[in-house]
């Protein structure tokens, strides 16, 4: 099945951006009836090229398709970028012209990045460190990357390049893939065989604790069977509970299932597979009841893809900790694998997220602000590793007034702001 978006021509679209321009989206997306997301985009952009000086047209709206898990129709991502010391220079002289406000609608930059550039500057004027406008030379930082790739890959020998240079890229390091892998492959760093299966559908839960998956990692720690209960959310791929046992037990899938539950509320629907520590053929299991009980909606996966954010996550946790870590008892393995998920769920940047987030930003709602951190080149670890959310819960509905304007958040979403225009 597609979704099919109506097509405009050249013509069409920049009488809509025109029209925004002199009487407002809003009013000319009722006007012309063209959806007000699609009037907005055009509206940014030309905006972004005008402050460039180019003439490239407005882009053409995409078709979108939809899973056979049942596809949800989501606003774009939002994706921070890296702007040159040149760059913040003319933001800046253009900001003491117009203000900053000004500046961020017509260059299209966070209000936070350029407060935050101002605020470097006016330290560097006091000769209190270095002044965003300005930069090192090209050889020592050249030698500070290289170092710092390699320091970030010996501390986690599991990453691949892709994976380093988001880490990096999260604390403000701006390095392309190609230069990670090269000082890598210095270093003795070999890429692995990977298989991949081709997979042509994607299912997305629209919201935390919308989705749990389930499942078991079975390993050998000093020839003693151990198996790892994982439960990891849907929208987030945040780890909401884990648990150790030497079998398959229905007692620990409740126990841990249970405890994740006072942590962080109770999900709408879990999903996991046919195995006898969820699923009963005669009868009813006791996770079955248990989530009868709570009112949880219990899926099946008949296929393993059905599974698959747990099934990756699997997968990155033989090679990101047991493959490189040797356990000497069960006890160590359990020490060493609280403090990975820790590290996993808040400091851990995610594909799957963007490359630049890790799973506690999204489950706990600061999306926006870690990435206008990371725009303004702050780096998302300075602030974010003072928040140990181990223990929080998520709040799930919140009025708050910013800059004197009440605002409604709903499950760690900004969903209504009062007095708007």
């Amino acid at each position: 099945m597609r979704i099919t978006i109506s097509k405009y021509s050249p013509q069409q679209r920049q009488q809509a951006v025109d029209l925004a321009m002199s009487i407002g989206v809003t009013a000319t997306s009722a006007k012309l009836g063209i959806p007000y997301g699609t009037i907005n985009n055009w509206a940014f952009v030309a905006r972004k090229n005008a402050a460039l000086g180019t003439t490239q047209s407005v882009p053409k709206p995409k078709a979108a398709s939809s899973s056979t898990l049942g596809a949800q129709i989501k606003k774009p991502r939002r994706v921070a970028r890296s702007y040159t010391p040149s760059e913040k220079a003319r933001a800046l002289e253009l900001a003491a012209e117009i203000g900053v406000t000004a500046v961020s609608k017509q260059l299209g930059m966070s209000r936070f990045s350029l407060y935050e550039w101002q605020r470097k500057v006016r330290l560097a004027a006091a000769g209190k460190g270095d002044s965003p406008t300005s930069g090192a030379a090209p050889d020592d930082i050249e030698a500070q990357r290289d170092k710092e790739i390699l320091a970030l890959w010996r501390q986690h020998p599991g990453l691949g390049p892709s994976q380093v240079r988001n880490q990096l890229r999260r604390k403000g390091v701006k390095v392309g893939v190609n230069t990670v892998r090269r000082v890598m492959e210095d270093a003795g760093y070999r890429p692995p065989k990977v298989k991949r299966d081709p997979h042509d559908s994607c299912f997305e839960a629209v919201r935390p604790n919308h989705m749990w998956h389930l499942d078991f990692v079975h390993r050998h720690i000093n020839r003693t069977n151990t198996f790892t209960l994982i439960l990891i959310d849907d929208h987030s791929r945040y780890v909401v509970g884990h648990g150790v046992d030497d079998a398959e037990r229905a007692d620990m899938v409740v126990q841990t299932f249970t405890d994740a539950v006072q942590r962080h509320g109770r999900p709408e629907a879990v999903m996991n597979d046919k195995g006898s520590a969820f699923w009963s053929w005669k009868g009813i299991s006791r996770f079955t009841s248990l989530l009868t009980e709570l009112g949880v909606d219990q899926i099946i996966a008949e296929h393993k893809e059905w599974n698959g954010k747990v099934e990756v996550f699997n997968s990155n946790l033989a090679k990101e900790l047991f493959d490189v870590q040797r356990f000497y008892d069960i006890s160590e393995m359990k020490r060493r694998l609280e403090s990975h998920m820790h590290w996993y769920n808040h400091r851990r940047t995610h594909h799957a997220l963007g490359g630049l987030l890790v799973p506690a930003d999204r489950y706990y709602g600061r999306v926006d602000e870690v990435l206008s951190r990371i725009e303004a080149g702050v780096g998302a670890s300075s602030h974010t590793d003072m928040l140990d959310l181990h223990e929080r819960a998520l709040e799930l509905f919140k009025v708050v007034s910013r800059g004197g304007k009440p605002e409604i958040w709903l499950l760690g979403q900004p969903l209504l702001t009062l007095g708007a225009k």
